[in-house]
This record gives C-alpha cells, sequence and structure tokens, in this order.
C-alpha cells in the first residue's frame, strides 16, 4: 500500500463514530479569552456548489482556542461533582477545500469544563497537538511524530491519573495535562508498538483495560489487555477476513465479544485515493466471535448484518451472554453519498442480543426504536449487570445522516436524553428544543451512592437562545425534572463523538 494512501487510511479511523451534538455560535455571560491561535477560515459549504450539512450549523467547526474562568451558572452545582467534564471530537483547522473533506476525519478537539466546590472555574477547548496540527498553527512539535501520527478525534477517557484522546485504526492515544495541553503520544509505559481502539472498556472489579484494534493490514484483530499496572500484559490475535473496521466491542466478567462487521477495507479505493476507503462488503458474512478473557478459541455465530454502532453493556446470564448496544440498518455507508460525511440508511436504535452458548444461538431484539445513540451506564457496572442506561438524539446529526441529494427526512428527529430502566422496559424522555442538541449523556456517581442510579447526567446542549453551548448537570432519579444546573460556556460547542467524567487526582 502507498505511503498517502495508507495514511488516509489511518485518518479515517473514526469514521463510524457518531454522537449527539451541541450547536449555536459565540457569545456568553462568562469572560473569555481567546488563545494565541489564530482564527481559522471554514469556506461555506453551500458556496462550493452544494451542501454539506457536516461543516454547516450544528457541525461548523470551532475556529479558536478559548479560555474562560467562573463561569455563570443557573442552578446550583453538586459540590462532590470535583473533576473535569471532558468531551471531543472532529474540528477541521486550516479547511481549504470542504468538498474534499470527510467531516471524520478532522483535527481532534477537547472542550473541557473543570468543576469544584460548587463552582464551574473553567472552560477550555483545545486541539490535540498532532505534528499536522502543530504544523498548521505554526508550533513546534516536541520530538520525532509516530509513524501513524494523527489528532484523536474520537473518545476521551482517564486512565490511572491520565487524560488520553482515543483513536482508532493505527494512531497512538495523545496524553493530555489537566488544562487540555498536549503532552505526548502514549504507548502505556513503552508497551504498546500496534494499532489502539477509541473504545477500550475498563473492568473495576479487575483493574484491567481492554481493547480490540485492527489495521488494514492484517489478517486479524487484536484483543489486548492493560493490567494493574498501565502496562499492556496480553495480546491475543483474531484471525478476520477482509480486514473489517471493528469500531466496539464487548466484555463480560467471562468473555470478549468480537464483532465482525461487513464494513470492510477496499484496497482499490485507497490507492485511487479514496478519502475513506472502507465499503459496506454485501459477500463478508455478519457474525459475532466469544473468546475467554484469557484468550483461547473463538466461537463464531452468523447473524442477519445491522450496522453495529456502540455498547451499552455487556454481562454474563448463566450460559448466556446478554449485549445490549445500539445499531442502524445495513448497509451503511462510511464514504457517505457526497455529503461530506457518513449516510445511514436508517436512524440507528437500541437493542439487544442474547448469545447462547448452549444451543449455539443468537437472538435479537429490539428495545426501542426511538432515534438514539451514544450508549452509556454507571460505568461502576461495567461487565456486569445494569439496569440503567443513557442515551442521547441530535435532531440535526440524523438529518445529516440521511439526507442524500439534498432531501431531509421527516420531522420523526427530536432533541433529547433518554433514560431506560432495563427491568422494567420503561423509558423516561428528557426532551430539549427545537435547535437545541443534546451531546452523549455521561453518568457520574453521587459520592457516597448506594444506588446504581443515584448519581448524575452530564451533558453539552446547545442553547439557541444564546447561540451557545450548556453544560446540563441533571439528578438522575429526578431525570425530567428541572435540571441542578446549567453551566453557560462562552461558545459554541460543535457536534463531536464521546467523552467521560475524569475525577480529580
Amino acid at each position: 500500500m502507498k505511503g498517502q494512501s495508507r495514511r488516509r487510511v489511518l485518518q479515517a479511523g473514526a469514521f463510524a463514530a457518531v454522537s449527539g451534538a451541541a450547536a449555536g455560535m459565540t457569545g456568553g455571560r462568562a469572560t473569555a479569552a481567546a488563545s494565541a491561535t489564530r482564527p481559522t477560515s471554514i469556506p461555506s459549504a453551500r458556496k462550493s456548489g452544494g451542501a454539506l450539512p457536516f461543516l454547516e450549523g450544528a457541525f461548523t467547526p470551532a475556529t479558536k482556542e478559548l479560555t474562560a474562568f467562573d463561569l455563570d451558572v443557573t442552578g446550583k452545582i453538586p459540590r462532590d461533582l470535583d473533576g473535569r467534564y471532558l468531551r471531543t471530537g472532529p474540528n477541521a483547522l486550516g479547511l481549504e477545500d470542504p468538498r474534499a473533506h470527510h467531516w471524520m476525519l478532522g483535527d481532534g478537539m477537547v472542550h473541557g469544563v473543570r468543576l469544584r466546590a460548587g463552582r464551574a472555574e473553567w472552560y477550555r477547548n483545545r486541539w490535540v497537538r498532532s505534528s499536522q496540527v502543530a504544523e498548521k498553527l505554526r508550533e513546534t512539535y516536541p520530538g520525532s511524530a509516530p509513524a501513524d501520527d494523527f489528532a484523536c478525534n474520537t473518545h476521551i477517557i482517564g486512565y490511572k491519573g491520565r487524560i488520553l484522546a482515543l483513536q482508532e485504526g493505527g494512531p497512538l492515544p495523545y496524553e493530555l495535562d489537566g488544562n487540555l495541553s498536549t503532552l505526548r503520544p502514549y504507548d502505556f509505559r513503552s508497551t504498546l508498538k500496534s494499532s489502539f481502539t477509541a473504545h477500550t472498556k475498563y473492568d473495576p472489579a479487575a483493574d484491567e483495560l481492554h481493547a480490540v484494534t485492527y489495521y488494514p493490514t492484517w489478517d486479524h484483530v487484536r484483543h489486548l489487555v492493560m493490567d494493574h499496572t498501565g502496562r499492556l500484559a496480553r495480546t491475543h490475535r483474531i484471525p478476520v477476513a477482509d480486514a473489517p473496521m471493528m469500531h466496539d466491542f464487548a466484555l463480560t466478567g467471562k468473555y470478549v465479544v468480537i464483532v465482525d462487521v461487513p464494513l470492510t477495507f477496499d484496497e482499490q479505493a485507497a490507492q485511487a485515493g479514496a478519502l475513506v476507503p472502507y465499503e459496506w462488503n454485501h459477500h463478508h458474512p455478519m457474525r459475532l466471535g466469544v473468546m475467554p478473557r484469557t484468550g483461547g478459541t473463538v466461537r463464531w455465530f452468523a447473524i442477519d448484518p445491522v450496522y453495529f454502532s456502540h455498547t451499552l453493556n455487556a454481562y454474563d446470564d448463566g450460559n448466556r451472554i446478554v449485549v445490549e448496544y445500539t445499531s442502524m440498518p445495513a448497509p451503511f455507508y462510511a464514504a457517505g453519498l457526497g455529503s461530506g460525511g457518513p449516510t445511514a440508511t436508517g436512524a440507528p436504535t437500541l437493542d439487544r442480543w442474547t448469545i447462547d452458548l448452549t444451543r449455539s444461538h443468537v437472538t435479537a431484539t429490539r428495545l426501542d426504536d426511538l432515534p438514539q445513540e451514544f450508549p452509556r451506564i454507571n460505568e461502576h457496572l461495567t461487565t456486569r449487570r445494569h439496569r440503567y442506561g443513557y442515551t442521547a438524539s441530535a435532531a440535526e446529526m440524523w438529518r445529516a445522516y440521511e439526507t442524500v441529494d439534498g432531501q431531509i427526512p421527516d420531522t420523526k428527529f427530536t432533541n433529547c436524553l433518554v433514560k431506560h430502566d432495563m427491568l422494567r422496559s420503561t423509558r423516561q424522555v428528557r426532551r430539549f428544543p427545537a435547535g437545541a442538541g443534546a451531546s452523549e449523556p455521561v453518568f457520574v456517581p453521587r459520592r457516597g451512592a448506594r444506588d446504581e442510579d443515584d448519581g448524575y447526567v452530564l451533558s453539552y446542549v446547545n442553547d439557541p437562545d444564546r447561540g451557545a453551548t450548556d453544560l446540563v448537570i441533571l439528578a438522575a432519579q429526578d431525570f425530567t425534572g428541572h435540571a441542578l444546573a446549567r453551566v453557560h460556556l462562552p461558545g459554541r460547542v460543535p457536534l463531536g463523538f464521546h467523552g467521560s467524567w475524569v475525577h480529580d487526582a
């Protein structure tokens, strides 16, 4: 594979991620100061001869790095929230030709709010300083850039006192400091030499971080385990055909569940210069692979094709494995159909696979057909049975995903956060006004909590009246009641991907 095509493949690693959004523009009640980064020009997509929804409206990239202190707040921030709410996403820097750009190849930008003692101390947004971003900003990149360098734009997590921005398909994570400045590529204490993933699974009971990684030139995928020391302790190679994209996976107390989706690498497209050389492959069977966490033989289960997006959680239930997840109908067009981003053939829904290991059978169940994505739980229960789950929906997101030839879908889409009760098969929907897209909800347990849902749900939500974004803090046990607090940010957080609550060390 030619070097240029290879790099394009690596930069496309996050192309199948989907997320909720916060939209709006400038202004705010906090005192803000732009950093030394010069503003960037983002040409209008419509001036280039057609609608590119992934560069407009809620998706419009931020053009400045901002720092604001002592943010204005409506309501009261719980005093036990002591840490940082962080979320990342693609944010094109110095884009010259919008029609030659794919949304998910945008340079990663992290948005963060520092909460402490009932105050919102600061808001910052910062580009991840890969070597390419440093060059665009006319900064000096420290040291030598890794071979597969990219400004990770898909997820950001806290791990053993570090803040890591994540990508998949090749690039190493980037480590950030507490003020969101980029420190260095991170290789897990000099033990990771290969591709990583955007969607890790941390098992708090075992103190292990798990990942399933892929790479376009491999004839396998890899299950990686980082142990309690933070080092790569085990690698299991799992043979697969056609170099599929594996954006996410599932983990239980006993097993790793591999989701082999028929979205596979197209080398001819890569050689021809395709921005996203992954195509829906009707000849590649969709299947689930079940492997013991300690490695060994993989059992494969054929299933009907869907586009598997994100795992809510998975757990063991006797001789069965339960995986709850979000999906979209097949086929899914990662490269899109001329809209500057991916194209879906239907809205995402919340679903469940039940894998019966005794009968060698998989049952698929639709849990909720409301358009929704970005599923999260109380992560203290990762790999164990959970009762509650949280998802988000941003109308502008789904309209962009389903926009073909400029035709906007019907009005079924809404802006909301959803709390699911899996025990009772019920949901609570917290709706927001038109233009108030909600991003991924993150659950934070209350200090001293005993109940699974005793805590807070945090999400960036656009305020169309201000033309800026708020950090909305809800009481999870009073999900549709008055918000505990709305932290008013000084600007707009573009629609993006995933994030985390990082407790103060």
